[in-house]
């Protein structure tokens, strides 16, 4: 969120500053335009695409005193008491609902962080809260993150809220994956959808961040879109985690695997995922524990699928876009010894591996057991070689 420096000529960030969600922009000024603003909304988009930013920008337009609009675009004014308040992050009218929030709530304290958004959260931080009158602007505007971590519980404690909320109330939840929402939640609230951003803008934002070299290249590619994923390694980077050189690592490993190799891989990439667990902890304290763990492994995993896929493009010979360009002889060597139905195969393999890393599976038995699934195939040719 941004903020002032003190100066009145700084201007704050407004809705006009979100890049490359055009058409998302566009459906929320239209609804505000003909003053017909939905009281709940669903941003959906992947992770880091602009979701939560224009979420907290669209939230200060609405809490804002004197909105301004030029050429047919309304925007928060920025100078206002409650624009000042917002960007200090202690607006009354405004809240960011979130799942790490359980250890405040009444019988919270000293619980393991949640996998899921857990029910008291939605209930004391939203449910209970809801019908209370705003007390400094004309609305209330409740943000709630990782939307489709809401188990059914908590979309059932919520759904009154969605159905019925105050005049005066606007909910937006943020959710990755639609499909995990009921069909009683989605049906109540209008979804606006966030696209991919440009691997152009997201490798010129890695390079204002001081990043150099490869690692900016292969970050944007490896995005997939999500400018806010791509920022969060360039950090991570440039504080010594290390990302670029364990991705290196994973697909070098991937080319040269044996079978009697794996259990000796596996220990590599777990330490490797330590590594860079180690400096995220340091670098964002609002993420728990096991959350940040959780995200080193899929990450890792997510650097492994997209090996293999990019093996299998080689393989096929359909390769004018693969995200490990900068290893592409590596690569090669990886679709040799895989050809392209062990490559399928080996895709479908590790977005398992990252299902049980969301269900919490004991992370030396996620690697181990991808590693040893990959190399089934080199079993009979070391036979053979033998």
């Amino acid at each position: 969120m941004g903020g002032r420096s003190g100066s009145e000529g700084v201007r704050m960030m407004g809705l006009r500053d979100v890049f490359c969600q055009e058409r998302a922009i566009d459906m929320l000024q239209k609804a505000y335009a003909c003053g017909r603003v939905p009281h709940a909304y669903i941003f959906a988009g992947a992770d880091g695409v602009g979701r939560f930013t224009t979420a907290l920008q669209w939230a200060r337009l609405l809490l804002c005193h004197k909105p301004v609009v030029a050429g047919g675009f309304a925007d928060s004014c920025g100078v206002c008491e409650s624009c000042r308040i917002f960007a200090g992050g202690a607006h009354p009218d405004f809240a960011h609902v979130y799942k790490e929030l359980r250890e405040y709530t009444k019988d919270g304290k000293g619980k393991a962080a949640p996998v899921e958004m857990p029910i008291d959260v939605i209930r004391e931080f939203l449910v209970d809260k809801i019908t209370a009158r705003p007390a400094l602007s004309p609305r209330r505007v409740f943000v709630v993150s990782e939307g489709e971590k809401l188990n059914n519980a908590s979309q059932n404690c919520l759904l009154k809220s969605l159905e019925e909320p105050p005049d005066f109330c606007h909910i937006i939840l943020l959710c990755t994956r639609l499909e995990r929402l009921l069909p009683t939640t989605r049906s109540r609230c209008q979804i606006v959808r966030f696209g991919p951003v440009a691997v152009e803008r997201i490798t010129q934002k890695l390079r204002e961040m001081g990043l150099a070299g490869p690692a900016v290249e292969f970050f944007g590619r490896f995005a997939a879109g999500s400018i806010g994923r791509a920022c969060r390694w360039g950090r991570l980077e440039l504080d010594g985690a290390g990302i670029y050189e364990a991705k290196k690592a994973i697909v070098q490993s991937l080319a040269q695997l044996r079978y009697g190799g794996c259990l000796d891989a596996a220990e590599r990439w777990i330490a490797m995922g330590k590594q860079i667990a180690a400096v995220w902890e340091k670098a964002d304290e609002g993420i728990s524990k096991s959350d940040i763990n959780r995200r080193c492994q899929g990450l890792l995993l997510e650097m492994a699928v997209t090996a293999i896929n990019d093996a299998m493009k080689l393989a096929l010979g359909v390769a004018d876009d693969i995200v490990h360009a900068d290893q592409r002889g590596v690569i090669q060597q990886l679709a040799g010894w895989m050809g392209p139905e062990g490559c399928g195969a080996g895709v479908t393999e590790g977005y398992e591996a990252m299902r049980w890393v969301e269900s919490s599976v004991n992370e030396k038995l996620i690697f181990e057991h991808l590693l040893l699934k990959l190399a089934e195939p080199t079993i009979m040719a070391d036979r053979a070689a033998g």
